[in-house]
């Protein structure tokens, strides 16, 4: 553990002498006056910036057309303008001075800086690829440090003094090398896999030859191979061995099976759904009181849209072992009904007919399959019908298509003079009851009074 330390120690020494003696050399006039010229495109970089990104700023709100990707993109450039102002009037030096001498050392500091400062920009540009903010940012950061680092030719330095940052457990030796190298590697591969399960995804989403429901399994099982094959990857390639990471997922399985019952049975419900498919997206279902419509599988939950806005993350496994109507599974036809009641003195086979036809009107109902229309009893005070007509589209709406139809039966009935009567009660006063005295008082009471 000592003559790690003290090599450790020994590799900071070296790698601050190399830095002094970078140092020392910007002391030399013909660097000063590169350096001054730096300070005078950096100045001016920041004045072009205040002036270009108001303007810019003006124009990105006429853009309302565009599509997001490019907006990003274009916010992404303004927020660097100052940069890229600087390493152009940079460039714009070096090449004035590469015009006013020939030797290379007169221009050194500038071309340096100039490189560095466009591989930054290049990294911060790639580094959009990456969704998660904090992900993108470190992947940002570590990228802009190497560039530093090799552009200024201290890449060995740096690896060898992270080679001695080290852990030890065993005959295993963890060094911070190692665990940068497995990070980036790991994000690299990561952010592949998204770009290219994502362009696959949307692919397999366009094919109208599979079922909705193969196309969800196809793109859940794009991404668990990608995903799981860019981890394993990243860590085989910076040299961790597999074998043990196989007795651990054998533990994490013990443990899943113990501990995340619940979690596992809706990912194996889901897979199911996928396979049977008895729900695909865009099926109209109810599940209890919640009716809408599929708008995506997830691998732990169903996303469920209802009329009014809300969407429901149902589990897959209520999907399975509860009783769910789909509306649309094998086909889009649904048959509605709706009761009303006329009057008795109302002729029952003009009911019928008028109830048919004020049916057939509405816009959405099918005149292919017809409605029809039954006595389904007699009540205290009406005839009782059932009216049923056919939709095709139940995404549409239930509740709205019913009141149209009952608009529709109420204008009609209006038009040829079919009550629709309402219970009506009838009190009669016996003869001595004390309500009826009183009544019959009240009355010659009045008499008397007028």
């Amino acid at each position: 553990m000592n003559s790690e330390l003290q090599r450790l120690v020994q590799m900071l020494h070296e790698l601050w002498a190399d830095i002094a003696a970078q140092a020392a050399n910007l002391l030399l006039p013909s660097r000063l006056t590169q350096i001054a010229i730096l300070a005078v495109c950096l100045a001016a970089a920041f004045v072009l910036s205040r002036i270009a990104v108001p303007r810019m700023r003006e124009w990105m709100r006429t853009l309302e057309g565009w599509p997001k990707w490019r907006l990003r993109a274009l916010l992404v450039v303004q927020r660097r303008l100052w940069l890229i102002f600087f390493v152009l009037l940079v460039w714009i030096a070096a090449g004035v001075m590469a015009a006013l001498t020939v030797y290379p050392s007169r221009r050194y500091i500038l071309v340096l800086v100039a490189t560095i400062g466009l591989a930054l920009l290049a990294v911060t540009l790639v580094a959009r690829l990456v969704r998660n903010p904090v992900l993108r940012r470190v992947v940002t950061w570590g990228l802009w440090v190497y560039v530093i680092l090799y552009y200024l030719g201290l890449v060995d330095e740096a690896a060898e003094l992270l080679d001695g940052l080290a852990i030890t457990f065993g005959q295993f030796r963890l060094t911070a090398l190692a665990v940068l190298k497995a990070l980036v590697v790991t994000a690299v591969l990561v952010t592949l896999a998204r770009v290219v399960s994502g362009t696959s995804s949307a692919r397999i989403r366009r094919n109208e030859d599979i079922s909705p429901s193969m196309r969800e399994l196809l793109v859940k099982v794009l991404q668990i191979t990608l995903y799981s094959a860019a981890f394993f990857i990243g860590l085989k390639a910076v040299g961790f061995d597999l074998t043990g990471l196989a007795v651990l997922s054998g533990a994490i399985g013990v443990g899943l099976g113990f501990g995340l019952q619940k979690v596992v049975s809706n990912l194996v419900s889901g897979v199911i759904i996928l396979l049977d498919k008895s729900i695909k997206p865009g099926d109209v279902i109810s599940l209890g009181e919640t009716f809408g419509w599929i708008n995506a599988l997830g691998a732990r939950y169903v996303s469920i849209t209802t009329r009014d806005g809300k969407e429901y993350l149902i589990p897959n496994e209520d999907l399975i072992t509860g009783q769910v109507v789909n509306w649309s599974h094998s086909n889009e036809f649904v048959r509605l009904d709706i009761h009303f009641g006329t009057a008795y003195a109302d002729d029952p086979h003009a009911v019928r007919r008028i109830a048919i036809a004020a049916a057939q009107s509405v816009d959405r109902v099918l005149t292919s399959r017809p409605a029809v229309c039954h006595i389904v009893g007699f009540g205290e005070s009406s005839v009782d019908y059932v009216l049923r007509f056919w939709i095709r589209d139940p995404v549409g709406g239930l509740t709205n298509i019913r009141g149209n139809v009952f608009l529709a039966l109420w204008d009609a009935f209006r038009e040829n003079g079919i009550s629709i009567p309402f219970p009506q009660r009838e009190v009669t006063l016996l003869d001595g009851s004390s309500v009826r005295t009183r009544a019959e008082d009240a009355t010659t009471d009045g008499g008397a009074g007028g």
